[in-house]
């Protein structure tokens, strides 16, 4: 990774995550005026939504570059590649069902535990579309980190919006950080010019 290529990476990723912040938060202004963030109703002028659409953007790429060091970290650590596939497919199941409980459980049961499935179930469909392109693209090996990177990560990255417990606060955040990661991941192959990444 030169700097030409992280700077490449990082332009186009703030780019996208801006974009998608503007779009989201424009969405959200016409659907909802009264949309509240962090406790306040401060709407979503389009100033605001390109600045926390940057700031999104960032933190993606942060996220992304502490994933390839940690997964270059664990991959060396554990000798057998299928040691490391369970130990990523446990933890994404963990995630996904820690999603629905643990925000169930700090919402004090208010409203029906089916709508708690929502946020988990878009996460997964999402990083379903996206390791499937990400396979296409490179190899079959690149499903599970794939998906380990884009619901994983981005729920870790999400963390600050689902602490408000805010809708509005949650789709904000989500939105422009799946973009973001999504990019990151299909295009890093791209990027590295290696058509077929080994994962």
């Amino acid at each position: 990774m030169t700097i030409r290529k992280w700077f490449y990476l990082f332009w186009t990723t703030l780019a996208i995550g801006t974009v998608v912040g503007i779009l989201t938060g424009l969405t959200m202004q016409l659907t909802d005026p009264e949309a509240v963030l962090s406790g306040k109703a401060i709407g979503f002028t389009i100033l605001s939504s390109l600045l926390i659409g940057s700031t999104i953007s960032v933190l993606s790429q942060m996220g992304f570059f502490a994933y390839l060091i940690v997964r270059h970290i664990f991959m060396g650590m554990i000798p057998k590649k299928w040691i490391w596939d369970y130990v990523q497919i446990f933890t994404i199941i963990v995630v996904l069902v820690d999603l629905v409980y643990l925000r169930y459980v700090d919402s004090a049961h208010e409203g029906s535990f089916s709508t708690y499935f929502l946020l988990p179930a878009f996460i997964l469909i999402v990083s379903v579309v996206v390791a499937y392109a990400k396979v296409k693209a490179t190899n079959t090996s690149a499903w599970i980190p794939t998906l380990f990177f884009m619901i994983v990560l981005s729920t870790l990255e999400a963390i600050p919006a689902l602490r408000l417990g805010k809708t509005a606060s949650t789709i904000f955040m989500v939105i422009p950080l799946l973009a973001c990661n999504a990019w990151q991941i299909l295009i890093l192959h791209k990027v590295l010019n290696t058509n077929k990444e080994p994962q």
